[in-house]
Order: structure tokens, then sequence, then C-alpha cells
């Protein structure tokens, strides 16, 4: 399935304002070349340094699988954490060279930095299909400042990068946009899909069309609700945004949390719906609690039933049966943020419930954003989601149709 992306993804040129005909690892010859891949290795751990999550990972196994097939010398870059640009040991990337090492079944070698003198040495003296991962690029500040000099020791390293991070393609590092002045830079199968998946569903998709949106607040997707509003059929809002909706609506919402400031923004989504002939959907019963915790008193209510002193956490269950029902038939589903406080598992039922109706819709389904992906994961769905997206703000801001740097920086098809 991975190596028939290519000849897809040819068909795809605008994505919202984002050109995604650009080169991939197909389009170019990288035998006995040193190959610098930029990969989202920024994984889970727990204190002791175990890996808790190695999806972000196992993702990106068929690029490397094939460079390797194709004996490259294989350079691996990435982050992890938020280091700030000083190096703090645990954010090291050596337990992940580790548990990569044990998903291929071959070394890992490890650079102790990611530029610099040992990193050279060490790069220069790998040999065809061998695999060299560098130290955690973030523990220089050049990095995320997009710092020329440092771009270039980094395209001092190889030939030509392959860039396999869709997750941090939205923004303007070093490692991902400045280093494309120096060498040539293609998509990697992961970002292939990536650019596949969410191009054909703001592009072209196959309809009837639905978005399924989540989250704590409005301001947090106002563009991408706005840019979907012109492409689907049925919107569905849930989560702490939906809260907004019903206020604007005249709902007494209690205690939940409401956006006062985007309640005429939220008036105008729904009129924008309405004239567009868009179906949106909005909770008719809530999950409320009487203060904001995990063993907090809860009672199903009506929208309309919403007791002063109490907040609204979770959509319930007749809003659970209801967007359920809205995608029946539906062709293609984008699914991006929860229904309510995923994390407290009293308040992760709604969430739950859209992950199943998602996974059982037989449509084409998209599912990005931490919370939902936790969701398919933890109810072991995932091998009925047609993409799970690895890149939360870069997906979003996908969806919203802006450009991303690390997309655009990509050589031209």
């Amino acid at each position: 399935m991975v190596f028939g992306i290519a000849s897809s993804f040819a068909h795809f040129k605008k994505a919202g304002g984002i050109c995604v005909n650009k080169k991939s690892l197909h389009d170019i010859q990288v035998s006995g070349k040193k190959v610098l891949v930029r990969v989202d290795y920024n994984v889970p751990m727990n204190k002791e340094g175990n890996i808790t999550d190695d999806t972000r990972i196992r993702a990106t196994i068929p690029t490397l699988e094939y460079l390797l097939s194709m004996n490259a010398a294989v350079i691996i870059a990435s982050h992890l954490g938020r280091p700030k640009g000083k190096v703090v040991q645990e954010f090291s990337l050596k337990p992940v060279a580790r548990k990569l090492s044990q998903l291929l079944g071959r070394e890992v070698q490890f650079a102790p930095d990611c530029v610099g003198s040992e990193a050279g040495n060490l790069a220069a003296a790998l040999g065809s299909g061998q695999l060299l991962m560098l130290e955690n690029l973030r523990f220089h500040a050049e990095e995320e400042k997009d710092d020329a000099e440092f771009a270039k020791q980094l395209a001092g390293l190889a030939e030509v990068l392959v860039n396999d991070a869709f997750g941090v393609s939205h923004r303007a590092h070093a490692s991902v946009h400045g280093i494309t002045k120096y060498i040539p830079a293609v998509s990697g199968f992961l970002m292939d899909k990536e650019l596949l998946f969410l191009g054909q569903a703001v592009t072209d998709p196959v309809r009837p069309f639905a978005a399924i949106i989540g989250g704590a607040k409005v301001s947090d997707k106002i563009g991408v609700i706005e840019n979907l509003l012109t492409k689907v059929d049925i919107l569905i809002i849930g989560g702490g945004m939906a809260n907004t909706f019903l206020a604007a609506q005249g709902y007494a919402t209690g205690k939940s949390l409401v956006e006062a400031d985007k309640l005429e923004l939220a008036k105008e989504i729904i009129a924008a719906a309405k004239t567009k002939g868009v179906k949106l959907l909005l909770p008719e019963d809530v999950v409320v609690a009487d203060n904001f915790a995990a063993d907090a008193d809860r009672k199903t209510v009506a929208v309309d039933q919403i007791p002063g002193e109490w907040m609204a956490l979770d959509i319930g269950p007749a809003s659970a049966a209801c967007f359920a029902r809205s995608l029946d038939g539906v062709k293609t589903v984008v699914w991006n943020g929860p229904m309510g406080v995923f994390e407290f598992d009293a308040f992760a039922v709604g969430t739950e419930a859209v992950a199943k109706a998602v996974a059982d819709s037989g449509a084409k389904s998209i599912v990005g954003g931490g919370d939902s992906v936790a969701a398919i994961e933890k109810l072991h769905l995932a091998n009925k989601i047609t993409h799970i997206s690895t890149g939360g703000g870069a997906s979003l801001e996908f969806l919203e149709g802006k450009q991303l740097p690390g997309v655009a920086a990509l050589a031209d098809k």
C-alpha cells in the first residue's frame, strides 16, 4: 500500500493554499547516497525513560526500509520535547535509537550531537545500508530559529533531505525549511500519506462529506471550521467549544466553559452553515458536573436544562446517538478533537462513542488530534480508520488551507 501512494499522490496539485505537487522519494535516485531523514520522534516516555507509545516511530518504518533496500546511508534527525535550546538529558533521543533498532532488527548508531565534528565524522563514515541517529535537534536554539548556519551544517551531513515529519512541517525550522536551501528535499512515504488523504479531503472529497470538530475552544479551531464550512455537507461540533455555540443560541450554560468574545462569531458560523446548506449539528444533551474533577458528581441533562452551578464536560448519549446516525451514508469523514474532557474517564464516553461511530461508518475516515487518536487507539479501532494523522497542529493548519513551510520547501515535481 505504501509504495502505491505515489501514483495517486501525483494527481493532487492544491489543497487550500498548499501546493502538494511535490517530489517524493520515488522521484529521486538514492542508491549509494547519504540521506538525511527528518522524522517526528517526539514520543511519550515514562520517568524511567521507556517509550510508552511508539506509533510515530513505527509510522516511519516504510520510508527507512525503502532507503535501506536502496543501499542509502540513512541519517535520522528529530526533536524530542521542549529543551529550549539546551542539553537536557531527559530529552535525549538515545532511548529512541534503541527502540528503532529493535523495530528494524538492525543496529542504529547514535551521534551525541546533531552538528559539529563528531556528528560530521560519524556521518562521513556511514556506509550504504547503515543507520545513524543524531541527538535532539532542539538542544540547539538555532533549530527553531531557522538559523542559516545551523541549517547549512545539517545539510553538510547528507546529499538529500527526506522530510517524513509532517507533524513539524507547519513550522519554519532549520531541519525542514532552512536546510532546503542547501540540499534538495523530497517527501517520505508518511508525508505522502498525510498530503494525499488530507489533500483529498479538502480538495476532492467523496460525498457526502462530514467533519467532526471538538476540543475546548472555538478560538483554537476558527480557521478549520470556517474553511471546512465551504467544503462539507455535515458539520458536527462537540467538546467545550460547543458550549459557546449553545450560548450563542440563547441557552443558559451554567459554569461551562464559554468564550464570551466568540459568541458573535458562533452566530455567524451558524448563519453561514444555513446559507451554504451545511447541516450543522450541536449537542442536544450534555453530561454536567458540579466541579472540574475526575470524581465530580455528574448527571445527564438536555442542553436547555443545565443547572446554574454545574458545567458541561461531555456530550450526552442522545447527542452521541444523533452524531452517529448523521454518519449513515457518509462517504468521507474528518474528525479532530474530543467531545468532552477525555482525560477524565467519566467524561470520555462521548469521545469514545464518536470514535466507534467513525470506525463503523464505512466512510473514508481521517482522524487527527491527540485525544481523537488516543480514543481510536484505546478502543483498538485503528485498523478501521483509513488514515490516522501524525500531525496535530500541522493537520489543523492544513485543514485551514494554510501553507505549511516544510511542505512548500520540498522540491517541485
